[in-house]
């Protein structure tokens, strides 16, 4: 019987530890779509104004930030640069992190090739993604110049070429 009791109070404890972690933890999904509804209502509203103004700029800033919303791109590439744009909206992303990110099993699961016209279809400069990246590195840890750029670089790090990278550190104050 007294097994039996401290199984139970084992269990319970397990169970209430493993809600308290789930109710801590954000759901990404559910976030992901919040943004993803606040991103389109933007939009909308932005639309309409365009409309209403009847003015080529106006339209262009409908559209989303860095995005090129090509009627050629196939659904699927439509998913993959919105997933992109929301991607790029946390951090910065090299081309070659964010193609593995949005194809990874890992991550959105997307086809290379569908990752791969997204992300093209995008009007980024990738310097300044790299900037963004090296200020977030040196946020976190200590970094020297050499040493940052080769993180931004690497094929186990965030894939910028070493041109993009050295611009990031630089820009980032560390070179």
């Amino acid at each position: 019987m007294k097994f039996l009791k401290w199984t139970a109070i084992i269990v319970g404890g397990l169970f209430g530890v493993l809600v308290v972690i789930g109710m801590l933890i954000p759901d990404e999904y559910a976030e992901r779509a919040r943004e993803e509804r606040r991103q389109r209502e933007a939009g909308q509203n932005q639309a309409a104004s365009a409309a209403a103004a009847g003015t080529a700029t106006a339209a262009a800033a409908a559209s989303p930030s860095g995005s090129n919303t090509s009627p050629s791109l196939t659904a699927a590439q439509r998913n993959a640069l919105r997933s992109a744009n929301a991607y790029l909206k946390l951090s910065g992303f090299s081309r070659r992190g964010l193609i593995d990110q949005l194809s990874s099993d890992f991550g959105d699961k997307f086809s290379v090739a569908d990752a791969t016209a997204a992300v093209d279809s995008l009007n980024i400069d990738w310097n300044t993604q790299a900037a963004r990246s090296a200020a977030a590195y040196l946020k976190l840890s200590g970094f020297s110049c050499r040493g940052l750029i080769e993180q931004l670089s690497s094929d186990h790090g965030d894939k910028y070429t070493v041109e993009q990278a050295t611009y990031g550190a630089t820009q980032a104050g560390i070179c």
